[in-house]
C-alpha cells in the first residue's frame, strides 16, 4: 500500500520520491467533477484530464478535434472535485505544435483558468523548444512518448510503437532530452515492455505506462476503459475492473420498466 497515503497533496516532489522509494504511481483519466471526486477519495495519485475526452466524452474518432477551450472546461471541472490528487492536463492538438510561443500561452491559459498542477505534451526532440519554454515559465510538464495519438494520421495505425531499433533509440534519446529539459515525468504508450524498462532505468524521473508493461514506475488507464463503460475496446493492456456498461444498461431498463408499469414513484416516493 501507499507510503504516501497521509500526504495532503500530491506534488511533483512527492511523485519523484515515490519513484525513488520504489512505490508505484496510480494514474487515471478524469473529465468531470463527480468522477474526479471519487478517484480523489479513493487515493488516486494523478488525474489526467486527457484529450481522450474527444473520444469518450464527445464521440470523435480521434483526439484531434478537441479544442483548448473544451480541455479547459473539463480540467476546471476535475480540479473542483479534488483535494489530494495531482491534476495534469493534455495540451490538445494544434495548441503547441510548431510554435513555442503559442505552446506557452496555451499552458498558461490552462494553469490560470483551471488551477491544474501541470500539463502533458506529446512528442520528443521536435517539441523540445515548447517544453523548455513552458517549464521556464514555472509550469510543470509531463512528456508523452511511444504511441502519440495526436499523430495518428502520420502513423496510420494504433499498433505498438518502437519495435525496431531506430525508433527505440530515438525514444530513449527523446526521454533523456525531456528529462534534461525539466519534465517531471513521462507517459510511455504502447511500446515493448523491455524498452519501457530500459527507459525507466535510464532516466531519473517517473515513467508512467499505458500498454508499456510492468517495469515502469506507474500505470495509467482511460477511466471509461478501466470501468468497462466502453464495451468494444479490448486491447491486451487493458484490465477492466467493472462492467459498468452492463450495470448501467440493466439499471436503465429497470427504471424504464418501473416507469411504464407505474411502479415508480410509489406512495413513499412522492410528497
Amino acid at each position: 500500500m501507499s507510503t504516501h497515503k497521509e500526504v495532503k497533496r500530491i506534488t511533483t516532489h512527492i511523485l519523484q520520491k515515490m519513484k525513488d522509494d520504489g512505490e508505484k504511481i496510480s494514474m487515471i483519466t478524469a473529465y468531470d467533477y463527480s468522477m474526479a471526486r471519487i478517484f480523489d477519495d479513493a487515493g488516486m495519485d494523478i488525474l489526467l484530464v486527457g484529450d481522450s475526452a474527444s473520444n469518450v466524452m464527445a464521440g470523435h474518432e480521434t483526439t484531434l478535434p478537441i479544442t483548448l477551450d473544451q480541455m479547459i472546461y473539463h480540467a476546471a471541472s476535475v480540479v473542483r472535485g479534488i483535494k489530494r490528487s495531482f491534476v495534469t492536463v493534455d495540451l490538445p492538438f494544434g495548441s503547441y505544435q510548431g510554435n513555442s510561443k503559442e505552446a506557452l500561452l496555451s499552458a498558461i491559459r490552462i494553469m490560470k483558468e483551471t488551477s491544474a498542477h501541470g500539463v502533458k505534451i506529446e512528442g520528443g526532440e521536435e517539441i523540445l523548444e515548447s517544453v523548455k519554454r513552458i517549464i521556464s515559465a514555472g509550469v510543470p510538464v509531463m512528456g508523452h512518448l511511444g504511441l502519440t495519438p495526436q499523430s495518428i494520421n502520420k502513423f496510420g495505425t494504433y499498433a505498438v510503437r518502437a519495435t525496431d531499433e531506430a525508433e527505440a533509440q530515438k525514444l530513449l534519446n527523446d526521454a533523456r532530452l525531456l528529462q534534461e529539459a525539466g519534465c517531471f515525468g513521462i507517459v510511455l504508450e504502447k511500446i515493448p515492455a523491455l524498452l519501457a524498462k530500459q527507459v525507466a532505468e535510464t532516466v531519473r524521473i517517473p515513467i508512467i505506462g499505458i500498454g508499456a508493461g510492468k517495469y515502469v514506475d506507474g500505470q495509467v488507464l482511460v477511466m471509461h476503459d478501466m470501468l468497462g463503460i466502453n464495451k468494444d475496446f479490448k486491447p491486451r493492456f487493458l484490465r477492466k475492473y467493472l462492467n459498468l456498461y452492463e450495470e448501467i444498461y440493466n439499471a436503465s431498463q429497470a427504471y424504464i420498466r418501473d416507469v411504464k408499469t407505474k411502479d415508480f414513484p410509489n406512495d413513499n416516493e412522492q410528497y
